[in-house]
Formats: structure tokens, sequence, C-alpha cells
């Protein structure tokens, strides 16, 4: 496996867990909408540890979407640099890809 997909296959597993972690946040806030009326010394507690927890998440939430975001261009670049540097080699990989994508989707018929 070449580090390249390692690398993919890394973001994929951020942006999984971003968009889980979001989901996380977004329930966690109703809950502590829908306990708003709830009174008692516990349930009190219990709702401010999970407000300040939340806000936790939500920086860490940005601070991973930003290096991703950063992360993503980065890779952009790298590309956009290799195929002008080598555009010989990028038609190839591109022709190679598309006939082995053709290949496959014949064969699915």
């Amino acid at each position: 496996m070449s580090t390249k997909s390692v690398v993919m296959g890394a973001d994929v597993s951020k942006e999984k867990l971003m968009q889980d972690l979001r989901v996380v946040v977004t329930d966690a806030e109703e809950l502590l909408r829908a306990t708003a009326g709830q009174a008692g010394e516990k349930v009190a507690a219990a709702r401010e540890r999970i407000q300040e927890t939340l806000a936790a998440a939500k920086v860490r939430l940005v601070v991973a979407e930003e290096a991703v975001v950063a992360k993503t261009k980065q890779a952009a670049k790298a590309t956009d640099e290799y195929v002008h540097e080598n555009p010989w080699k990028a038609v190839g990989i591109a022709a190679g890809a598309g006939l082995i994508v053709g290949m496959l989707i014949s064969r699915g018929r």
C-alpha cells in the first residue's frame, strides 16, 4: 500500500471522526435544551460539566477541521507540482487508471 493511500485513508478516518463528533455535539446540545427545566443540584452540576465538555469538543473539532483542510491543500499542491514537473508521467498514470476503470466497468455488464 502506498504512502498516499495510507494518508488518504487517515484523512477519511479523520473526516468520519469529525462527522461523528459533530453528531454527538448536536445530540448533547439537544439533550441540554430538553433538560433545561429540570431542577436539582446533581442535574445542574451534570449540565454544567456537559456544557464545559461541549465547549472544549467544539474547539477541538474546529482545530481538527483546520488540520484536515491544511493537509488537503498540501496534498493538492504536491499533486499540482508533480503534474507540472512530470506531465507525461501524469498523462500515463491517468491513461492507465482510465484503462483499468474501463476494464472493470466492462466486466460488470
